[in-house]
């Protein structure tokens, strides 16, 4: 006789949405985007993995710590769907982005030491800014926070940190 396993359980986007804390509108969102999958019942209803409570926890926890929406897809898509990741799968994504962690840490610390004195903005418009800024040579580098963001081109139409 053969053994039949049974599937979990799937939640609705209402249970999904109290189990992780996020609106209705924000789970269809990352749906959209691939972050989760949804099955459709018999009535049409949305229907979700419970591995999905995981994957839109570290969705939120990632976004947190500036990860772009594209850069946490990438990171699930290398998960499988259906169920929990393994504490390998995990690890892996850990390795993955510790290097774009450390380099985000280095440019908070950059910022917090030099938000008081000139961030190369070329804006000249502090009296100390004639002494970090000499001729407005970071003007001359292009627009935006020159010391801060290095030689990385200005973001056009956003007001966030570059991911």
């Amino acid at each position: 006789m053969e053994k039949v396993m049974a599937l979990p359980p799937l939640l609705s986007i209402g249970e999904l949405s109290r189990r992780t804390g996020l609106s209705v509108s924000a789970i269809r969102f990352y749906e959209a985007q691939g972050l989760v999958r949804a099955v459709r019942s018999g009535g049409n209803q949305r229907r979700f993995a419970r591995a999905d409570i995981r994957r839109l926890s570290f969705a939120q926890i990632a976004q947190t710590l500036g990860l772009s929406i594209a850069e946490i897809a990438a990171e699930l898509a290398s998960l499988p769907l259906g169920r929990a990741p393994t504490r390998q799968d995990w690890q892996a994504i850990s390795r993955r982005i510790r290097g774009r962690l450390q380099q985000r840490i280095a440019m908070l610390e950059r910022t917090r030491d030099k938000l008081d004195g000139c961030i190369g903005c070329g804006c000249l418009s502090l009296d100390r800014c004639a002494l970090y800024n000499p001729g407005d040579r970071a003007g001359r580098a292009g627009a935006g926070p020159r010391f801060l963001l290095g030689d990385r081109p200005p973001m056009k139409g956003r007001a966030t940190t570059p991911h």
